[in-house]
């Protein structure tokens, strides 16, 4: 399996050990939860963590022995796979969401860019998605992303996403009840997120600061009653605020 090749190789470039979290890094306690029902997915998931100094505290084949670590365990962050025996990854992100006593973040797992299951599970409350082939390094980057609550899907993964899944995807766009609070400058910041802009990018293409930026968006995220970005753009999509094909 190539994802356990690589990063076997890069444990091996260590000397063979996970390298040491700095304790000047702000990442350093992230905590994570792997579910799947295949011990080799796991295994692979499970290697590129620790390579990069992410603890796994749990791991999980099905979405019941999941709900039920998370609530032992308070993971940062859960990799979850949408098609497991006696509880899916759906209904499981679900629980794990409405769970009110914990943050945790909840990225699927998927086979296919355009799983049938994709929308509903954002839907349900997940921060993200990833195939299942993605590399160490965007693994890493992905669980870093979500926890900080910064964009993780692609601009053209979430377009092609909405455009097949979102049963409001042909909505002219009009300003739905939803959005009527909030200002001009959120309205255009609620826009360009949802094509897929970082924080980062969003401050370069309206000409701010990062922090800036980041509290446009908590203030988006606290006005719409949104528990994340994910569920902002498919907010945006779903109102008719931006349309499938629009570019950012």
């Amino acid at each position: 399996m190539d994802m356990v090749q690589n990063v076997g190789m890069k444990t091996r470039q260590n000397g063979g050990r996970p390298p040491a979290v700095s304790n000047d890094d702000p990442d350093g306690g992230l905590r994570a939860v792997i579910v799947d029902d295949q011990a080799l997915v796991r295994t692979g998931f499970r290697m590129i963590l620790l390579s990069d100094g992410i603890e796994v505290v749990g791991e999980a084949t099905n979405g019941g022995e999941a709900v039920a670590m998370v609530r032992r365990t308070r993971p940062d962050v859960v990799l979850m796979d949408i098609r497991m025996p006696e509880m899916d990854g759906i209904e499981a992100t679900r629980r794990i969401v409405a769970d009110g006593s914990t943050q945790t973040r909840v990225i699927i797992l998927t086979t296919y860019d355009l799983n049938e299951y994709v929308y509903e599970a954002l839907s349900a409350g997940a921060s993200g998605f990833l195939l299942k082939d993605v590399s160490p390094d965007q693994l890493v980057a992905s669980v870093r992303l979500v926890r900080a609550n910064d964009a993780l899907l692609a601009p053209q993964i979430t377009r092609r996403l909405i455009e097949r899944f979102s049963p409001r995807a042909d909505v002219k766009p009009m300003l739905h009840r939803d959005l009527s609070g909030l200002t001009t400058r959120e309205l255009e910041v609620l826009r360009l997120l949802a094509t897929g802009l970082s924080n980062t990018e969003l401050a370069e293409r309206l000409t701010l600061s990062t922090a800036t930026v980041k509290t446009h968006v908590a203030r988006i995220l606290s006005k719409l009653g949104l528990r994340d970005r994910v569920q902002a753009v498919v907010l945006a999509y779903e109102t008719g605020l931006i349309s499938p094909g629009d570019s950012p």
